[in-house]
């Protein structure tokens, strides 16, 4: 239950300063945050918590999660009973909230009857934001049916634990749009490029049709939002930014003057490095098909090296993770890989205000500012100086407030 608390002592950290506001004083209630001052803030009725030394951060965003994927194979997490599916969710969902994100971006599987149970408070978990399922060709990155497998695609468009359905024409590639939106999706998401865990399409391949692309991207703007691609190649991406996709997903091959290209456009990216790092490392034993195991390093060699091509042109980059099965486990690592190229105040704007514009929550979520949602995050320490405060399943945050409640409070300790 909500309840009237003041931060005392807080240095604020969002990214819109490159070292944070230092000695304020925060009081949360009703859900939001209500007041903010260089003063102490006197209340009779509410609780009080000095924060000296620890840092107060927005609630984390994963602009890039799929929390049906409770298996690392997705041709077999398609196949399971929604009710099982659902458990898994419920469980990725709980892993992400108990690590600081308290708001996800779903990319491909989610359905809104997830958004309402977390509503509902049946379970436990972040905001959730869907795109329902993601649009894929015939042999695209959401066809998961192999070469021997002749069944009709329709068969995993209604289940749960599926990433994807599959819709080819112009007129198809509308409906399809169209009905998600109807099912409550917020943004239409494509698979416009071959992918890893698909097992027909290598890397370099081109999904849809230009007038495809161009179909969904108007039925997305009629309905007041954006499309998001699954994008590797520098022409995969050149070209879909061309035809209007707003966010690209991945964009581990692109070059520099597609770079600019995006920044004139004002797409934004969301890289998801740290995937390929645990598909490398576990996907194999993970039960991850010997077909993709082949396809890792043909886009895992390039990560670290687009982050810089993308900062070079002035591409804002919100956070991305990607991850499946019990790789979700490396959530928050994403902070130390992207640290490795990128300035640490740039990697936070990434999961704060960054990720907030991408997901057009710019002013409600990312930020510590008055009237925005009490989503909150108290770090044992300064993640500036050091990225890993933010890793550990949550291990250095002593507190994680979502709507202006705890779900985790250890400030008396």
């Amino acid at each position: 239950m909500s309840q009237s608390i003041i931060f005392e002592n807080a240095r604020i950290l969002d990214g819109r300063s490159p070292q944070g506001e230092h000695d304020r004083h925060v009081r949360v209630e009703d859900g939001r945050i209500q007041e903010i001052s260089d003063r102490p803030i006197r209340s009779a009725s509410a609780r009080t918590v000095d924060l000296k030394g620890r840092t107060l951060m927005p609630g984390l965003i994963d602009c890039h999660v799929h929390v049906v994927a409770g298996l690392v194979n997705l041709g077999l997490n398609a196949l399971l009973p929604d009710t099982l599916a659902a458990f898994h969710a419920a469980r990725i969902m709980k892993g992400m909230l108990a690590r600081g994100f308290t708001t996800v971006r779903d990319v491909g599987g989610a359905t809104h009857a997830l958004v309402d149970a977390l509503e509902q408070g049946l379970v436990d978990g972040p905001r959730l934001v869907i795109c329902g399922k993601a649009l894929a060709q015939t042999g695209g990155h959401a066809d998961f049916r192999g070469r021997y497998d002749n069944r009709d695609p329709d068969y995993q468009t209604r289940r749960l634990g599926s990433l994807g359905r599959i819709c080819d024409g112009v007129e198809a590639c509308r409906h399809a749009a169209r009905d998600e939106i109807r099912q409550g999706a917020q943004f239409i998401k494509i698979m416009a490029n071959g992918g890893v865990a698909s097992p027909t399409d290598p890397i370099a391949f081109l999904g849809f049709s230009n007038d495809e692309i161009a179909a969904i991207v108007e039925e997305a703007r009629n309905a007041q939002t954006y499309v998001s691609a699954h994008l590797y190649t520098d022409e995969a991406i050149a070209r879909a930014v061309k035809l209007g996709v707003r966010s690209v997903e991945h964009a581990n091959l692109i070059e520099p003057a597609t770079a600019a290209l995006m920044k004139e456009r004002g797409a934004i990216a969301c890289p998801t490095l740290v995937t390929y790092e645990a598909l490398k490392n576990e996907g194999e034993s993970l039960g991850l098909p010997a077909t993709s195991v082949a396809k890792i390093d043909d886009v895992r060699l390039r990560g670290l090296e687009s982050l810089q091509i993308m900062r070079d042109a002035g591409v804002t980059m919100a956070y991305g993770t990607d991850l499946l099965g019990e790789m979700h486990r490396h959530q928050s690592e994403e902070f130390v890989i992207r640290g490795r190229v990128l300035p640490a105040i740039e990697v936070i704007r990434s999961a704060t205000v960054d990720a907030a514009e991408l997901i057009g929550m710019s002013g409600q979520i990312g930020l510590v500012e008055t009237g925005a949602h009490a989503d909150l995050i108290v770090v044992d320490g300064d993640p500036l100086a050091d990225l890993s405060l933010l890793t550990r399943q949550g291990q250095h945050l002593s507190a994680i407030m979502k709507a202006g409640v705890f779900v985790k409070d250890a400030l008396a300790q």
